[in-house]
Order: C-alpha cells, then sequence, then structure tokens
C-alpha cells in the first residue's frame, strides 16, 4: 500500500502534467483564427494565451469546484480516483491533439472523473443535477455561437 503523502505527489505529478498538456492541446484552438487571418503572429498569440490562460485559472475557479463538487459526491473521491481521471483525461488529450480532433480538456477531465468514479463505486456516486448542467451547456452554447454568430 502507497502511503497517503507519496500518493498526492502523485497527484500532483499528474496534475502539473495535465495542465501542461492541456496549455498546448488548447493553445492551438484558441489562436488558430488570429493567425490564421493574420491578425497576430503566431508568437505574439501564444503570448497572449498563456498569459489569459495564468489569469484564468487565477481568477476564475469553476471548473475546478464543477468537478469537486458537482460530478460526483465527494465523500466518495480518493486519490486514486483522481490520479484515475488525470490518466484518462492526459491519454485523450494526447490521442485527439495527435489526431488533430477537437476536443476540451475540461471535458476529458470530467469524463476522467466520472469513468473512475463509476468503475470504483458504482453508478450511485454520480451526481446527476450537476452532469446535466453540463450537458445542457454542450447542447446550448453551439446555438447560441450560431445565433451570435449570424447577429
Amino acid at each position: 500500500m502507497i502511503s497517503s503523502s507519496a500518493l498526492l505527489i502523485v497527484v500532483v505529478f499528474f496534475a502539473l502534467a495535465f495542465d501542461y498538456i492541456n496549455g498546448f492541446h488548447d493553445t492551438a484552438n484558441a489562436i488558430a483564427t488570429s493567425v490564421s487571418t493574420r491578425a497576430l503572429t503566431p508568437k505574439r498569440a501564444i503570448i497572449i494565451a498563456a498569459i489569459l490562460n495564468f489569469v484564468g485559472a487565477l481568477v476564475s475557479t469553476g471548473v475546478a469546484q464543477t468537478i469537486a463538487k458537482d460530478i460526483v459526491n465527494p465523500e466518495f473521491v480518493t486519490q486514486e480516483i483522481v490520479i484515475a481521471a488525470l490518466i484518462g483525461a492526459i491519454f485523450w488529450n494526447l490521442a485527439t491533439w495527435y489526431f488533430g480532433i477537437p476536443s476540451s480538456s475540461s471535458h476529458a477531465i470530467i469524463g476522467g472523473m466520472i469513468g473512475a468514479a463509476v468503475s470504483k463505486v458504482g453508478f450511485g456516486v454520480l451526481q446527476v443535477q450537476g452532469i446535466m448542467k453540463i450537458v445542457a451547456a454542450l447542447l446550448i452554447s453551439p446555438i447560441f455561437g450560431i445565433i451570435l454568430g449570424f447577429i
């Protein structure tokens, strides 16, 4: 059995690895339009994206709070579940990045958390209301995007 201190170090390692991969995974999506239209050079676009990603991490913790409380019952979340969720999200991000498939790192970690928690505890650990908020946002946001794009 691994000590809780060692597990915490592993969690931090995988969290940092996920964050690093998230950076190069999502930066391409964030800067594609401004670079392809030549509004910004790739170097400037990446610098702006890096600064704003850092500021966003300091200012908003909404995604982290949703993952921590609204997806699975926090009473049942262990360090092993978090490690499994991070590993799943890392592999998903790397696969979609390698094959050029656009995907969301936030949804990858949410899916990883759901999968890891269900495989360890069962479906009873899921908080359906929180998951439905995410599903609703997935369905509503493209509609708003199309409407605003048209306007």
